[in-house]
């Protein structure tokens, strides 16, 4: 069986979902309120970051902590609300150029894969109707019907991608000379270096360097 491993951030999606998290918070006509402490929190490890004293892996992991923070306590059928509404734009937003390739895969009859460190629930809403295989991305914690922010997310990023496409495969045969992966960031490279195929989509410039030095189709 071949498998095709899609990214979301700048590869299916062309942006950052994370701005456009914090946008959607920002202009919420009910959670709007909640911003500016979430903004606040966000600042120290962000800063932290940018001084190179805190992991970028660690910062993205701590940004979408905080998000959750932000929205302490509301309820399950709320939450899947919220990031149904504001995913509807995005559908619209997709890379078309990787969606044809996602879906040529399908027809080729690839096991289709999205693996993103994007929260689940928005993942699914923006990709029903491209008949994926396996959504997988960050779960968010639920306690008696409630977000629970006493439980640490596991943002699926770096390796735990890894870790999350042996689970989801386990038990099959895979022909991983003939598969085809698709990323735009250095972080994608462990899943990249899975396949036969790896493709880097309007790469950042460590990828690209990458890329172009092990002579990988590179799509912008």
């Amino acid at each position: 069986m071949r498998v095709a491993i899609f990214d979301f951030d700048g590869t299916l999606y062309p942006q950052e979902t994370f701005k456009l998290m914090m946008n959607y918070m920002k202009k919420h006509p009910i959670h709007a309120s909640k911003y500016q402490p979430f903004y606040r929190a966000l600042m120290k490890p962000y800063l932290a970051y940018k001084m190179k004293l805190y992991p970028e892996n660690k910062m993205k992991a701590k940004s979408m902590q905080l998000y959750l923070n932000a929205l302490k306590d509301m309820p399950q059928q709320e939450v899947e609300n919220y990031f149904k509404d504001m995913s509807k734009e995005m559908h619209n937003e997709l890379n078309v150029t990787v969606v044809d390739r996602l879906k040529k895969h399908l027809i080729a009859g690839d096991h289709v894969l999205l693996v993103s460190g994007a929260f689940a629930p928005m993942l699914n809403e923006v990709t029903r109707d491209l008949a994926i295989h396996d959504v997988i991305g960050t779960q968010i914690p639920m306690s008696n019907g409630t977000i629970d922010t006493e439980t640490a997310i596991y943002h699926i990023q770096g390796e735990r991608k890894n870790e999350m496409i042996e689970q989801a495969l386990q038990g099959l045969d895979i022909d991983w000379k003939n598969s085809s992966a698709y990323g735009d960031s250095i972080s994608d490279i462990t899943v990249l270096e899975l396949v036969g195929n790896p493709v880097a989509v309007r790469p950042e410039s460590r990828l690209q360097a990458i890329a172009e030095d092990r002579k990988w189709e590179i799509l912008w």
